[in-house]
């Protein structure tokens, strides 16, 4: 706590509904390679708005939401934003987003080191069972061959 905490408000802990979670997880997976561009948000953006989790959520609501992951990305890490997600979501949503963080990891087709590691990272936080994440990463891979 610091000196001014008692007068100015000391900063709470962040936590993530399953929506933010889900949006968490999706940014550290296009930023795994190191970088984030216009085109990854963008994309990530509309899938996200189509996943049933997020119906009814509208263009605002989902700019105010990836604000504040950006945000805590941005402060904290990845780390931090996996381990807040990892709180938010039921054992099958941690399934739908390693999923979609391997789909987002391996849709340009080229997989580098890092992005491996991420995955491995993921999965282990996620606590996605060996067998399915193998299931996952193999139809990825075919998802995104062509």
């Amino acid at each position: 706590m610091g000196l001014f905490d008692k007068v100015l408000g000391g900063s709470q802990p962040a936590r993530f509904n399953a929506q933010e979670a889900f949006i968490g997880i999706s940014l550290t997976a296009v930023a795994a390679d190191g970088v984030i561009n216009q085109d990854e948000a963008q994309g990530l953006f509309t899938a996200l708005l189509r996943m049933k989790l997020f119906k009814g959520v509208n263009d605002g609501q989902m700019r105010q939401m990836f604000d504040r992951v950006l945000n805590l990305l941005k402060k904290q890490g990845a780390g931090a934003v996996i381990n807040l997600s990892k709180e938010a979501l039921t054992p099958e949503q941690k399934q739908t987003a390693f999923a979609i963080a391997a789909d987002l990891v391996l849709a340009d087709g080229v997989v580098e080191d890092e992005e491996k590691k991420y995955l491995d990272d993921l999965q282990k936080a996620l606590e996605v069972p060996d067998d399915m994440a193998l299931k996952v990463v193999e139809t990825m891979v075919i998802k995104n061959r062509a």
